[in-house]
C-alpha cells in the first residue's frame, strides 16, 4: 500500500504533475503549473480569472477558480459558480475528445444557470452561456465539434 499525496492540513492532494487539461502526468514530469486551490476572490476577479484562462485554453484551471466561488459561497448563488464550473469542464472534455462527458457537462451547467438568467449577476452573459454552451453539446453529440471553443462570459 503506498502513502498518499497529502498538503500540509494533511489532506489528500494528487501532486503529481498535470498537463495543460488537467490530466495526470507521472510523477516527475513536466507540468504546466496548477491552478492555486482554495483562494478567496471576489465575483468579478473569479470572472476575470476564469476568462483569462479560458482564452488562454485552459478550462480545466478555469473550472478550478469557478469551483473556488462554488465552495467559498452560500446561498442561492452558489449554484451559479457549480453551474459556471460544470460548463469549464464540459469543455475541458471537449478539450481531451471526450464527447459523452462534454455533452452531459454542458447541457448540466447551462441547466444550473437557468435560475440567473434574467440577474445577469456580475454582468455574466447568462443567455450567452447557455447558447454557447447548448450548441457546443449538440456539436459534440452530433461530432461536428472537435476543437473547443471558449465562451465570453461578458457580454460583448
Amino acid at each position: 500500500m503506498t502513502d498518499r499525496d497529502r498538503d500540509e492540513a494533511g489532506r489528500a492532494r494528487n501532486a503529481r504533475p498535470r498537463d495543460g487539461l488537467g490530466r495526470p502526468l507521472p510523477y516527475g514530469a513536466d507540468g504546466v503549473e496548477r491552478q492555486p486551490e482554495g483562494i478567496e476572490r471576489s465575483p468579478e476577479d473569479t470572472v476575470s480569472e476564469a476568462q483569462r484562462l479560458l482564452d488562454a485554453g485552459r478550462p480545466f484551471h478555469a473550472h478550478e477558480v469557478f469551483e473556488d466561488a462554488w465552495k467559498s459561497t452560500d446561498g442561492p448563488e452558489r449554484e451559479l459558480w457549480r453551474g459556471l464550473a460544470q460548463l469549464a469542464v464540459g469543455l475541458t472534455h471537449v478539450a481531451r475528445g471526450n464527447g459523452n462527458g462534454a455533452a452531459s457537462l454542458l447541457e448540466r451547467g447551462a441547466e444550473n444557470i437557468e435560475p440567473f438568467r434574467e440577474a445577469r449577476r456580475h454582468g455574466i452573459d447568462i443567455p450567452g452561456l447557455q447558447a454557447w454552451a447548448r450548441t457546443m453539446a449538440e456539436e459534440v453529440k452530433a461530432r461536428v465539434r472537435v476543437e473547443p471553443v471558449a465562451p465570453r462570459l461578458l457580454g460583448q
